[in-house]
C-alpha cells in the first residue's frame, strides 16, 4: 500500500501538519522536485552501484544481487536560513543500519537510520533535521550490504521545521529496591557510579516513578519516590509519577483494589484516588519538587480498580455486572483534580497499550472518556515491538490519536533485549527469552537493543501529525539481584527482565544507553 493514501484525508483536509510541524506535504512538494518518482529518476542523481536504484509505479527501490552501495540523492537550492526536516516512507530489509537518510551540505550533517521492517509490511515514515545556514542543501538516500539488504522509498518532503525527540525518558520505578539489595552501576568503561546520573549523562531528560498505594514490600510508595525524586531533581530532570492505584502492579490482566479500599462504594473510592494522590503529591511539593507529568492510573484500556472501575461486561453472577464507564471516569477526575490542586501545571496523562489490537481499540476507550467530560493534557502508550506490532502500528496510533484528540502522545514504556541469557545472579526465567519473540531483523545483542530503542524513538518522533513528544525506556536499571524480584510479597522471586536493562550482566552500562542523546548530535 502507498503511504501517502494512508493519510491523504487529513494532509488535504490541513488536520495533520507534517512532522516539522511547519508545512503540509503539498508545500513540501514544491521544494523537492519529482518527490514522488512519478517521472522515475528524473531530478535524481545515482552513485555507486547505480543500477541498485530503480523506479517501478513511483516508489524508489535500492536492491541488487549482491554486494552493493548506492545512494540516490538530489540537490536543493533557495533554502531559508533555520531548520529543515527531510522525510520518506520507507520500507527495509536485511542488516540493521544498512539504510540511511541524509541531509548534507546545508550546515552539519544529519542523518536517520532507516528502521528493519518487512516486505509485507507497511511504510513507516523517517524524518531527520538540520540547521540550515546556506541556501543550499542535499538530500540523500543510501543503501549498502549484500542481496539481504533492500530498502523502498515514497512520498519524500523537504520542509520548514525541526523534528524532535523532546522527551527521552527511563522508568526507575525499581532503582531503590535493587540499590538496597545491593546492586551498582558501572559507565561503560567499568567506573561505579550513580545509575541517575549515568543515566543523565547519556542523555536522557526525564525520570519516571511508579506509586503504589500499601505495597506488601514497603517499595514504590512515598518514601522511595520522594527520595528517588530528588536525586531526578539534583540531575535537573523532568518528573513522571504513575499512579497504579493498587498494591501491587497493574496492566491490561491485573487493576487490583487496593485492600484497603476493597468494600467500599465507588464515591468513596474516588474520594480515596483524590486522598492519595494529593498525598503523594504533596509530599514532593514539600520537597521542593513539582511533578511536571502525572499518570492516572497504568495501562488502563481494562479501566482501574476492579470491578468498580472497569470497561467491560462481566458474568451476571459477579456482584457488578457491565462495563463501569461512570464509575471509572468519576476515578479519573478524582485523581485528576487531586493533581492540578497541587499545581495546575503539572499535566495529566492516560495511559493504554495493546495498539496492537487496533487503533478502533484506543479510540473506543478516549471516546468514552471523553464523552463523559474527563479532562486531560497528554495520550500516554506503551510499545513493545515483541508484543505491539510494527512501527506503523505505532505511528498509526501516535497520528491518529494525536488529530483525534488534539493532543500529544508520549511512549511512556518501551524496551528490548541486548541477550536472551538468564544472569547467572539469579537464573529467573526471562520474559523475553527465545528467537522467535524477537522483532525480526532486531538480534537480541547490545547493538539490536540499541537499534531498537532508536526506532522507537525515531517513529515517535517522525510520526504524521508531528505531536509525539518522547519515549521512556522501561526500567533500565532493574538489574538482576537477589531479593529484588518482581513480586513484593515474596522475596524469593526473581527478575524476568535483567536481559532489557541498559547495564549487562557485569553492571556496565549498555550502548543503547546512548540512545538517549539529544539531537544534535547524531
Amino acid at each position: 500500500m502507498r503511504p501517502a493514501r494512508k493519510f491523504a484525508a487529513l494532509l488535504a483536509s490541513g488536520s495533520l501538519l507534517c512532522a516539522a510541524g511547519a508545512t503540509t506535504a503539498a508545500a513540501a512538494d514544491a521544494v523537492l522536485r519529482n518527490a514522488d518518482f512519478e517521472a522515475g529518476l528524473t531530478n535524481w542523481q545515482v552513485t555507486g552501484t547505480r543500477a541498485a536504484s530503480t523506479v517501478e509505479a513511483g516508489v524508489l527501490t535500492h536492491r541488487s544481487s549482491g554486494r552493493f552501495a548506492v545512494s540516490t540523492s538530489q540537490r536543493v537550492s533557495g533554502l531559508s536560513h533555520g531548520w529543515w526536516t527531510f522525510a520518506a516512507w520507507i520500507r527495509t530489509g536485511g542488516r540493521i543500519g544498512s539504510t540511511t537518510i541524509n541531509l548534507q551540505g546545508c550546515g552539519s550533517p544529519r542523518y536517520a537510520v532507516a528502521p528493519v521492517t518487512a516486505q509485507d509490511q507497511a511504510y513507516v515514515r523517517v524524518a531527520v533535521s538540520t540547521l540550515v545556514t546556506g541556501s543550499r542543501c542535499t538530500v540523500r538516500l543510501s543503501t549498502s550490504g549484500g542481496a539481504g539488504d533492500w530498502a523502498t522509498f515514497d512520498r519524500l518532503t523537504l520542509s520548514p521545521g525541526q523534528v524532535t525527540r523532546a522527551i527521552r525518558g527511563a522508568d526507575l520505578s525499581g532503582l531503590a529496591k535493587n540499590e538496597d539489595y545491593g546492586a551498582v552501576y558501572r559507565t561503560a568503561d567499568g567506573r561505579r557510579g550513580d545509575a541517575v546520573q549515568i543515566l543523565d549523562d547519556a542523555g536522557a531528560n526525564l525520570g519516571r516513578l511508579k506509586v503504589w498505594v500499601n505495597p506488601a514490600d514497603g517499595y514504590n510508595a512515598i518514601l522511595q519516590v520522594v527520595a528517588t525524586a530528588r536525586r531526578l531533581q539534583r540531575a535537573h530532570q523532568k518528573l513522571l509519577i504513575d499512579f497504579h492505584y493498587s498494591d501491587r502492579w497493574t496492566d491490561p490482566g491485573s487493576q487490583t483494589m487496593p485492600a484497603a479500599w476493597k468494600g467500599l462504594t465507588a464515591p468513596q473510592v474516588a474520594t480515596k484516588v483524590y486522598e492519595h494522590t494529593h498525598q503523594v503529591l504533596a509530599a514532593l511539593k514539600s520537597a521542593g519538587i513539582t511533578a511536571d507529568y502525572f499518570q492516572v492510573g497504568n495501562e488502563i484500556n481494562p479501566g482501574m480498580l476492579w470491578p468498580l472501575g472497569q470497561t467491560w461486561d462481566v458474568d451476571p453472577n459477579d456482584d457488578v455486572v457491565g462495563a463501569q464507564w461512570d464509575n471509572l471516569a468519576s476515578f479519573l477526575k478524582a485523581g485528576q483534580r487531586a493533581a492540578k490542586d497541587i499545581d495546575p501545571r503539572t499535566k495529566v496523562l492516560l495511559h493504554l497499550t495493546n495498539i496492537n489490537n487496533g487503533v478502533d481499540s484506543l479510540t473506543w476507550w478516549f471516546d468514552n472518556v471523553v464523552s463523559r467530560g474527563v479532562p486531560f493534557d497528554l495520550i500516554g502508550l506503551s510499545y513493545y515491538g515483541y508484543w505491539h506490532g510494527s512501527l506503523a502500528d505505532l505511528q498509526t496510533a501516535v497520528s491518529t490519536l494525536s488529530a483525534r484528540y488534539d493532543r500529544d502522545v508520549l511512549v511512556v514504556e518501551t524496551a528490548y533485549p541486548f541477550t536472551l541469557a538468564d544472569d547467572p545472579a539469579t537464573l529467573y526465567p526471562n520474559i523475553i527469552d527465545e528467537e522467535a519473540e524477537l522483532v525480526p531483523g532486531y538480534p537480541a545483542t547490545p547493538q539490536g537493543q540499541a537499534a531498537a530503542f532508536r526506532a522507537v524513538q525515531d517513529a515517535v518522533a517522525a510520526a504524521p501529525g508531528g505531536r509525539g513528544i518522547g519515549t521512556v525506556y522501561w526500567e533500565p536499571a532493574w538489574t538482576a539481584v537477589p531479593g529484588s524480584g518482581w513480586d513484593p510479597a515474596d522475596p524469593t522471586s526473581g527478575n524476568a527482565w535483567e536481559n532489557q536493562a541498559l547495564f549487562d550482566f557485569h553492571d556496565r552500562l549498555l550502548p543503547a544507553a546512548h540512545a538517549f542523546a539529544p539531537d544534535p548530535p547524531r
